[in-house]
């Protein structure tokens, strides 16, 4: 496994933490460890580091992989997934947390398993299917919605009283809805599908 592969790998080593610092702990927790009264307090400040580190190493294997010539197949379907399991495990935490509306994460998480279908079918072939540049839009845009709802608004807060988090989190939805109907109107010929 080449070092861009070891990146991506570590990625995904470090989803699970996502979890542990935007769980709410019951009082009792707080009371008995004082670790989980700030967790509960700064856990999701913690989070919102933790969450832009991991999706800004995305670009870092990218750019050892092309630079040193690291592109292999393995990356082409980690470098994607760890893409797909960071934003669904921040998404579905969200949701339980009450910031995010649960139809705004299903539709995202649905797109997501769909690509992840296509691409699961595509290796059977021997076809890797690399990501295009509207999935890239598209992920930008996801990490800077979840980013800014995870600050409960902030910085936007102090320009207007619009909820720009909310009206970001949209724009994600809707360029995941396109780029994912773009991302099977271009391959579905390779892989023969039928629709």
């Amino acid at each position: 496994m080449n070092l861009a592969n070891k990146i991506t790998v570590f990625r995904i080593f470090l989803i699970p933490f996502l979890i542990v610092l935007l769980q709410p702990y019951p009082q009792w927790m707080e009371n008995k460890y004082p670790i989980f009264s700030f967790l509960n307090q700064w856990g999701i400040y913690c989070a919102v580091v933790l969450f832009l580190f991991t999706a800004a190493t995305d670009k870092l294997d990218g750019y050892i992989a092309r630079k040193y010539n690291m592109v292999t197949n393995l990356g082409k379907l980690l470098d994607p997934l760890a893409d797909k399991l960071l934003i669904s495990v921040a998404l579905i935490m969200l949701v339980l947390l009450q910031l995010v509306p649960a139809w705004m994460a299903l539709i995202i998480i649905g797109r997501e398993i769909i690509i992840t279908a296509i691409r699961v079918a595509a290796t059977s072939k021997k076809i890797v299917l690399a990501a295009d540049k509207h999935g890239k839009i598209k992920m930008v845009f996801q990490v800077v919605a979840i980013t800014a709802v995870m600050l409960n608004n902030y910085p936007f807060s102090f320009i207007t009283n619009l909820p720009i988090d909310m009206i970001l989190m949209v724009i994600a939805v809707a360029l995941t809805i396109f780029s994912g109907f773009n991302y099977i109107k271009m391959n579905y010929k390779k892989l023969d599908l039928r629709f």
